[in-house]
């Protein structure tokens, strides 16, 4: 039996210079590298048309699925714009769980109204910035107007939250 001692492919979180999400994604893609940049698309308005402009999820953040091998991380490091990769531990990029990613390509690929959402858990200290509730502290219960789903990317700090049919989702 031969044992084989491919290294495991992982996503893992890309920091890039301001508005080089597509630049860096485009020329990670050309050398092969598998990337991922969750776009939403918002209606432009100019003086004379309006227009469906697409816009990184995660302004200066991308996915790579790569290696921890040192040349494949160079590999990604190399690409204009890109700045480093996110790690928690230096030089030990962090990992993203597949799931966490797979998730997220299905909500953009659902077309739906994504809006970028604070990284929030229940039981959390929050304070209200905007409104006429401006500067009060709480701590964050649920939501009970509108049904939400939040998909968290731990590893950014950040979210995502789709408005859903409570129909639509079950207790895990």
């Amino acid at each position: 039996m031969e044992q084989t001692d491919e290294p495991q492919l992982n996503w893992h979180a890309v920091l890039v210079k301001s508005r080089h999400e597509f630049k860096a994604t485009e020329k990670l893609l050309s050398k092969g590298i598998e990337t991922f940049l969750p776009t939403v698309e918002k209606l432009r308005k100019w003086k004379d048309r309006k227009k469906l402009v697409a816009f990184p999820l995660f302004p200066g953040y991308l996915f790579v699925h790569t290696t921890k091998r040192s040349d494949d991380l160079l590999n990604v490091l190399k690409v204009p714009g890109v700045v480093r990769m996110l790690c928690t531990i230096p030089t030990e990029p962090d990992v993203i769980p597949d799931d966490q990613i797979t998730s997220l390509i299905k909500l953009v690929e659902n077309k739906e109204a994504l809006d970028p959402y604070p990284y929030l858990t229940e039981g959390q200290t929050v304070n209200i910035t905007k409104g006429p509730l401006a500067g009060i502290e709480g701590i964050l219960v649920e939501k009970l107007d509108k049904h939400i789903l939040v998909l968290s990317v731990d590893v950014l700090r950040q979210g995502v939250a789709l408005t859903i049919n409570a129909a639509d989702v079950e207790k895990v």
